[in-house]
């Protein structure tokens, strides 16, 4: 038996860093990697799909969102199991019961709306565990994995949330209880486990049966989710006794969220940014959080600046990292001699270089007047 493992695609999800342009084709390549689970479910055989929560942002969606997110669905082609996650739970104003949804929803698609078992066909079922609220009082997993027999029946419990071993708050009620699974993993009453909530690929405790499949397109920086874009297929060896699991991990997602620390104290550093970014491939769908550090005259951080202002043009989002950002900007001696100014211009550039050697408040506008003047006399020249 195999079936695809999929969570957190949180359609509708915006990204505030992304420009005009950039957001909505974010938002398009989030349905896109959606739809592409139907060409993936036909090449794998796959039987299914399971999303492990969070198939929405939250409820309170534009209906154009809703009727974009299901029409990606009924591509898929195949059968498709959604649980409601913290995002998107089963509450009074959940999207999953909207006359929207509900009028639009593809006759493949199941809302697993109710705790407990789900039987997809005979000697296979789903054990979901959906959110009712955004702050369960127990253990949702625990909660359905309580009295379930071992007596030959495949079992995927479907679940969403953080396992209790992986965060340092062991007192949240919703935490998911690793030892409570993984004895029921043990007794034969289920298989595999199918988790949503990170969004980075990952696999938990030692059996190989339960894993996080991580969100299909990425959600945040590379330092903070280093694995996201991927499905999972999962396969079930249903004439094995101890049901043997195989997964595969195919990579469909297609943007990247990049955190980069660099120094810059000369004009070859600022160089090489230059060449490293140039580099990089695909920058209509790469974020960059860029942190430098380092020590610049004015001339060359007027330089950066200008590297700087034209990635910012080519990327979808060239994001300032200010917490891992600090660079002092110093003139050097005679940096402002060549500008042919006399007069009273002159003195007035003296003054400003003064100010800028200074530690006083008015030392950083100073800098950036300096830089300014630089980058004018630049363009005046070419």
């Amino acid at each position: 038996m195999r079936f695809l493992h999929t969570a957190d695609w949180q359609l509708g999800m915006t990204r505030h860093f992304l420009s005009a342009d950039a957001q909505p084709r974010y938002s398009a390549a989030r349905r896109a990697a959606v739809a592409a689970l139907g060409p993936l479910a036909a090449e794998t055989g796959a039987e299914f799909v399971v999303v492990a929560g969070d198939v929405f942002e939250h409820n309170q969606l534009a209906p154009r969102e809703v009727s974009q997110a299901l029409e990606a669905m009924r591509a898929i082609g195949v059968p498709v199991y959604l649980l409601p996650g913290n995002h998107d739970p089963l509450d009074a104003s959940s999207v999953y019961t909207s006359a929207l949804f509900t009028a639009e929803r593809p006759d493949q698609v199941t809302v697993l709306d109710r705790p407990g078992v789900h039987e997809v066909r005979p000697g296979l079922q789903l054990v979901a565990a959906p959110w009712h609220s955004k702050a369960p009082t127990t253990d949702l997993v625990a909660d359905v994995l309580d009295g379930l027999p071992a007596d030959g029946v495949t079992r995927i419990v479907v679940g969403h949330g953080a396992v209790d071993i992986l965060v340092p708050d062991k007192d949240r009620p919703s935490l998911i209880h690793l030892d409570a699974v993984e004895a029921a993993i043990e007794r034969g009453a289920v298989h595999y486990v199918a988790l949503g909530d990170k969004h980075s690929r990952f696999s938990v405790g030692d059996s190989g049966r339960i894993w996080y499949s991580g969100s299909p397109e990425v959600t945040n920086y590379d330092d903070i989710e280093p694995d996201p874009g991927h499905v999972l297929v999962v396969d079930v060896d249903d004439a094995d006794p101890l049901r043997t699991v195989r997964i595969d991990d195919p990579r469909i997602g297609c943007w990247r969220f990049m955190s980069l620390r660099r120094p810059v104290d000369d004009a070859r550093d600022v160089a090489d940014l230059d060449i490293n970014l140039d580099l990089m491939p695909d920058k209509d769908r790469t974020v960059v959080r860029l942190g430098l550090t380092g020590s610049l005259t004015v001339t060359d951080r007027a330089a950066l600046d200008a590297c700087l202002d034209r990635y910012a043009r080519l990327f979808a989002a060239l994001v300032p990292w200010d917490k891992q950002t600090d660079i002092a900007v110093l003139p050097a001696d005679g940096e402002f001699d060549g500008l042919g100014i006399g007069g009273f211009a002159a003195a007035a550039v003296d003054e400003l270089v003064r100010t800028a050697r200074s530690d006083g408040e008015d030392a950083d506008d100073a800098r950036g007047a300096l830089a300014l003047l630089l980058r004018l006399a630049e363009g005046g020249a070419a």
